[in-house]
């Protein structure tokens, strides 16, 4: 399933679950409460007015025609509609980077998500290269206090791709292809597409990124 690339834009379709940031997605608008509705003309084919309103008008008064019953029929059977197969499937987003530039196009893809309303707590910035800073400076007081913060899930949480089985899943990946194997890409990736909830992102090289995804994807 090869991409093809596109400008760094963060757009969500529902195939998927196309996912609109959270924040941005608008309130549906509450039905209006229906009341007394005005008396409606009679239909063709239905009695007209009863002889009580005839002989008040002045008319003379019609005869009403029986009331015919409906015979009972079987009852309709209730159908539920087949769950969206795109509903389950996140999208997923190329953005056309080289190894040295793929993390910087990684924090624009997190910075455009965050401001269109996306909470730090849905996204995961996997790394398949040199850490990101944050994660460097985290770790340096110790695994249990940076996995602490992933425990958390409030802000954004910044991991090597080789450590995708531990990370919990979140609406949002961003997979920054920043060096590393391309093996070690092919055994990440896969399980990035299946942490994230509605968005996968991908930065990298559009030709190895679609290898990676023929290959195990």
């Amino acid at each position: 399933m090869p991409l093809t690339p596109e400008e760094p834009q963060i757009h969500e379709s529902a195939q998927g679950p196309r996912v609109t940031p959270a924040a941005s997605r608008t309130a549906q608008t509450p039905r209006p409460v229906p009341g007394p509705r005005p008396a409606a003309a009679p239909r063709p084919g239905r009695p007209g007015p009863s002889p009580a309103a005839a002989n008040h008008a002045g008319g003379a008064p019609r005869p009403v025609p029986p009331v015919q019953r409906a015979t009972p029929g079987p009852a309709p059977v209730a159908t539920s509609a087949a769950p969206s197969v795109s509903a389950a499937v996140p999208q997923i987003q190329l953005i056309p980077a080289s190894a040295q530039g793929a993390l910087d196009a990684a924090e624009e893809a997190v910075d455009l998500l965050l401001d269109t309303g996306r909470a730090p707590g849905d996204i995961l910035v996997l790394t398949t290269g040199d850490p990101h800073p944050w994660a460097a400076h985290e770790l340096s007081f110790g695994e249990a206090a940076y996995w602490a913060q992933h425990d958390a899930g409030d802000d954004v949480f910044y991991a090597d791709a080789a450590q995708v089985q531990r990370a919990a899943g979140r609406p949002v990946v961003v997979f920054a292809a920043n060096g590393g194997s391309l093996d070690s890409a092919a055994r990440a990736l896969p399980v990035a597409l299946a942490r994230a909830g509605a968005l996968l992102i991908v930065c990298g090289e559009p030709e190895r990124i679609n290898s990676v995804l023929g290959a195990g994807v």
